[in-house]
């Protein structure tokens, strides 16, 4: 099983080879990058190219190590058994399966994606070594043993909201998506719109690299923002010489809402553009 990339997906040398190594090494891939950097979509376009089911685990602050295994409703349980319900007399029909559960019993090796597992406490990623080393489990409520059928493809991918355990990343195949230069991003808007003309699109990629280069910016526009202002310019039939010239006296661009996310940004670029008419 070797990943090459999709036609919907411009992945390059280094992430390429980065997910063939964590694939002959089977051990998970950790991806980090900026937000908008495509790391989601990775195991979804891996899955695709590999013709793999994708079992997808999006982890929340208050998400925990044991609801990857399984969840047991004793609530559930206790009340159907106090009505008397015949389901209450097998524990198996009240435990919920976990993702983790989903991807060792999958019949065909999965990709699982455990996504921004750094926003779960810190304790998290530890609490998931054993069974991410040893392929297995132990379900307690049923005496059972879960065991992986294939070794799936893990993919976990971190924003860097707070750093994970030294002991999480040795398991690890590490890989930092770079935020692509202007030539890559070509490519990944070409894919998105095959038909743009050049000009548009050399002219909006030329704005959009100028407001990231602010030193000021709170938040930078990502990739998909820039997708979707370039959406907007189409659907507005927006002429390349109005983004040319805002650019030139430094006036926020037109439909900036997709690419500025909060006042502050918004003020900044305010300012820039009364300094330029001064």
């Amino acid at each position: 099983m070797r990943f090459q990339g999709t036609e919907n997906y411009v992945a390059g040398d280094d992430l390429t080879l980065a997910v063939n190594a964590a694939i002959t090494l089977e051990r998970p891939l950790l991806i980090k990058g900026e937000p908008g950097t495509g790391k989601t979509v990775l195991a979804i376009e891996v899955a695709k190219a590999l013709d793999a089911p994708l079992i997808e685990w999006h982890i929340k602050s208050t998400t925990k190590a044991h609801q990857g295994l399984y969840e047991y409703d004793a609530v559930g349980r206790l009340r159907d058994g106090q009505l008397g319900e015949e389901s209450a007399k097998d524990i198996a029909n009240y435990i919920k399966k976990g993702k983790l559960w989903e991807a060792f019993t999958s019949e065909k090796r999965p990709i699982l994606l455990i996504d921004e597992i750094d926003k779960a406490d810190i304790e998290f990623p530890n609490d998931l070594l054993q069974e991410l080393d040893r392929m297995e489990f132990f379900v307690y409520e049923t005496g059972e043993t879960i065991k992986a059928k294939h070794r799936p493809i893990i993919i976990i991918t971190s924003n860097n909201e707070k750093e994970l355990p030294d002991a999480f990343l040795r398991r690890c195949f590490f890989h930092y998506i770079q935020f692509p230069e202007p030539e890559v991003m070509a490519d990944i808007v070409e894919v998105h719109y095959p038909d743009l003309k050049s000009e548009l699109l050399k002219t909006a990629l030329n704005v959009f690299y100028e407001i990231r280069d602010q030193n000021a910016i709170k938040k930078k526009p990502s990739t998909s923002e820039l997708l979707d202002w370039i959406k907007l310019l189409l659907n507005e039939d927006i002429d390349p010489a109005a983004l040319r010239e805002n650019n030139q006296r430094k006036l926020i661009p037109p439909l900036y809402g997709a690419l500025l996310k909060n006042e502050q940004d918004v003020s900044l670029f305010e300012k820039l553009s009364f300094i330029s008419r001064g």
